[in-house]
């Protein structure tokens, strides 16, 4: 079952990132972050990935916890000059998350991939995220404005709702 819902969402994700290219586990795609965590989520934010935190402000619940299904919003910083944003596939512990995003790795969705809180107060301020073309751990720490609970919670029936599972 878990297999059909994960291809049914690979045809769904590849009519929309405007290509034809397969979109699953580390796949081409020229889908930029943005507009992905939207049809992953629901959520109906606009423009730079940075401009979500405060776009989100009294119409969706902006929190320093991570949500499954939300949305992690890093702030501009000299690496992200648009910011980014990953949907949150699972929490694997009160200081580990792993992600689903398009684009951290140029013109690639990657799923489950771990992004740990590094900041000094372990309030999810600062991250480090996995670099999968080295397959290691990233050294770059990244600002993070917080997350943005999901439009909706998803059910068994979304084509969505698996985007995290393997």
């Amino acid at each position: 079952m878990m297999r059909a819902v994960l291809l049914l969402a690979s045809f769904v994700l590849a009519g929309c990132g405007g290509n034809s290219a397969r979109i699953g586990t580390n796949s081409a795609s020229s889908m930029e972050c943005a507009p992905f965590a939207r049809q992953v989520t629901g959520l109906q934010l606009y423009g730079d990935a940075a401009s979500w935190w405060e776009q989100a402000e009294g119409l969706y619940t902006r929190s320093s916890e991570p949500a499954e299904g939300g949305v992690l919003v890093f702030a501009r910083s000299p690496r992200l000059s648009s910011g980014h944003v990953s949907v949150v596939a699972r929490q694997v512990s009160s200081r580990e998350i792993l992600v689903t995003q398009a684009n951290w790795v140029h013109h690639r969705i990657t799923r489950n991939e771990p992004v740990l809180d590094v900041s000094p107060g372990n309030d999810w301020s600062q991250v480090r995220v996995w670099w999968a073309p080295a397959n290691v751990m990233g050294s770059t720490i990244y600002p993070i404005h917080g997350f943005i609970a999901p439009a909706r919670r998803r059910s068994h029936d979304d084509p969505m709702a698996g985007l995290g599972s393997p």
